[in-house]
């Protein structure tokens, strides 16, 4: 295998370190599963190295990385071998306490539509223009689908509003 450049060796892992986390949540977001998680992850960061475009900022970088990750877990989810797999992680454990997931795993439950504007609004902290541009949705879609999304959040939690600000 040839030896990359130092800098792009140095560029590759200042990249990596910087955006690895938000790649696997939004993974983790989607597929439930470390392994595939793993998959995803190493083809959004090869995906990105076969990118020969410039980005603008950090900021259309970053958008681009959402952008491809969520694309390539859908391309998992609609795969035929994935409906034929059970996953062990899936299997609920008896003894495990639910009480302090009840908040993630209602997310999770949530349609992908409501559970990638839930997230970007409240994990990587987009305002709503940026996620219509992201998304490729109108921005008024957008408040619709985030208002949809606390509500079905509420109605889920039966009505919990005590911990959990939305």
């Amino acid at each position: 295998m040839a030896q990359l450049p130092i800098d792009i060796n140095d560029n590759i892992s200042a990249i990596l370190s910087k955006y690895s986390d938000l790649v696997r949540r939004i993974c983790f977001l989607y597929l439930h599963n470390s392994a595939d998680v793993d998959d995803v992850f190493q083809e959004v960061f090869l995906k990105l190295l076969q990118n020969n475009s410039r980005f603008e900022s950090a900021e259309h970088e970053k958008a681009w990385l959402i952008r491809v990750t969520i694309n390539k877990c859908k391309d998992i989810l609609k795969s035929f071998w994935r409906k034929k797999i059970v996953s062990i992680e899936s299997v609920e454990l008896p003894f495990e306490d639910q009480t302090d997931n009840e908040l993630l795993l209602v997310v999770l439950s949530l349609p992908d539509k409501y559970k990638d504007v839930i997230y970007l609004f409240y994990y990587e902290e987009y305002t709503v223009p940026e996620m219509a541009q992201l998304l490729n949705k109108k921005a008024n879609t957008i408040y619709s689908h985030l208002h949809r999304a606390r509500e079905l959040i509420k109605q889920k939690l039966g009505g919990k509003e005590h911990d959990y600000t939305l």
